[in-house]
């Protein structure tokens, strides 16, 4: 069973939902000129994060946006990591700006000792888990100036700390893989109660081919990865599998295909692409832990009840015929007739399938294949059942004189089929009687 979840931090520890947490504004401008511009350079068509951010602040601040009229916008694009766009209001044009704040410093002309000090404050926004983004406009006639930095919030999910310990009670560690930045991952891994240190994923990559596995060592011991791209999700979990752990994926993207495919348990979560959906082996209908923690329980459920068909299967075939064929040896007699035996098999068959449905008790700790266990345990129930049911039939021929014919037929068979049903509540059950 699944002993290692590897999840997303965004969208399933945290909420996906960026809002704007501080403002430092910049030179004469106030922290309301950084929203205002910040949300001109944003469209709302484009159901970006950021974008939204922007727009749903300066909603909150009750800035008028609808006063300029927006005459292009240029997405973000990493080549030049910042979205732009050109407004008009009255008969004046602005260009405005939102993006990575070293390049938007070194377009209004900033020398490195004043980069130098926004990157400091960078860094302090940086150790409270915030994304920085620098907001600058150009007026008719003007240079672009740099109007402020924003620090924007993904927070985690108000339930992410309660589901994390109990998936920890459950005996699944979770380890956290996200794109952002180290001091960002450490942030939410610790409000989300992440136990173990937190990465960067190229560490992991420079430990690869080394003769000592230090890469395997390191995913398991590490709480989580920073500045990974999908691909690296796979080597992620084969070195968790290395390390002969059950790894679960959880992955939206087509870049998560293979990861999610690798995984023992691939989980698409509820936003995912068809062929993330196609890769994996269950797709979540909800956001966040919640349903991937319903997952194990089921699994586990499901397990119990296949474990106990198959231990019931084996007692009840070692008992029956071992009993018949001891019986048979030892009393010189058919104790049970041909057509009861297959009417008994039937009945016991009909009313093993209740375990299909039987209303057990998820275990506590994952649990493990292990046939050869559940066979010792089912001869030993085996060779018990049989010993009883020999003292059951000394009773019937001693003391009640079934001896002979239908008789003694009728005794052996009521006897093997409320054995049988007797068993089914044996194997059912993995506890000792006195603790119920």
């Amino acid at each position: 069973m699944m002993d290692v979840l590897c999840v997303d931090k965004t969208g399933t520890i945290t909420l996906n939902k960026l809002s704007v947490a501080d403002i430092t504004e910049l030179d004469s401008y106030t922290k309301e000129d950084a929203i205002l511009y910040g949300a001109l350079a944003s469209s709302e068509a484009n159901q970006d994060p950021i974008d939204v951010a922007f727009i749903e602040a300066a909603k909150q601040k009750g800035l008028d946006t609808a006063e300029y009229a927006q005459i292009s916008f240029t997405p973000f694009d990493p080549s030049i990591r910042r979205t732009e766009s050109v407004v008009q209001k009255d008969d004046e044009r602005i260009q405005v700006a939102k993006g990575a704040v070293r390049v938007l410093a070194t377009l209004c002309s900033y020398d490195a000792g004043r980069i130098s000090i926004l990157e400091e404050k960078i860094r302090e926004y940086a150790e409270k888990g915030y994304r920085t983004l620098a907001v600058a406009v150009k007026k008719t006639g003007s240079q672009m100036e740099l109007v402020g930095m924003v620090a924007l919030y993904d927070a985690p999910r108000p339930e992410s700390a309660k589901l994390i310990a109990e998936l920890k009670e459950l005996g699944i560690t979770t380890k956290m893989l996200t794109g952002d930045a180290l001091s960002v991952a450490k942030e939410v891994a610790e409000e989300a109660g992440i136990e173990g240190k937190i990465i960067k994923v190229a560490e992991l990559r420079e430990m690869e081919g080394l003769p000592t596995k230090k890469a395997a060592q390191a995913s398991e011991q590490s709480g989580g990865f920073a500045e990974i791209y999908p691909e690296d999700k796979y080597l992620i979990v084969k070195n968790l599998q290395e390390k002969e752990h059950i790894v679960g994926m959880t992955g939206d993207g087509v870049n998560d295909a293979p990861a999610l495919r690798q995984a023992e348990v691939g989980i698409a979560v509820s936003n995912a692409t068809d062929i993330a959906k196609g890769a994996a082996s269950v797709v979540l209908t909800d956001e966040g832990l919640a349903e991937i923690i319903e997952l194990v329980k089921t699994g586990r459920q499901i397990h119990q009840r296949i474990s106990s068909w198959i231990l019931n299967k084996i007692v009840k075939t070692f008992e029956i015929v071992l009993f018949v064929v001891l019986a048979f040896l030892i009393t010189g007699k058919y104790v049970i007739g041909a057509f009861e035996i297959v009417l008994l098999l039937f009945l016991i068959d009909f009313v093993t399938i209740s375990i299909a449905t039987d209303n057990v008790k998820p275990f506590r700790k994952p649990e493990s294949w292990n046939m050869a266990s559940l066979a010792k345990v089912a001869v030993l129930l085996g060779i018990l059942i049989v010993a009883e049911s020999f003292g059951l039939l000394y009773l019937g021929m001693s003391y009640l004189g079934l001896t002979e014919g239908t008789g003694l037929n009728t005794f052996v068979f009521d006897m093997l089929i409320f054995g049988g049903m007797f068993t089914i509540l044996v194997v059912r059950e993995k506890g000792y009687f006195w603790e119920y």
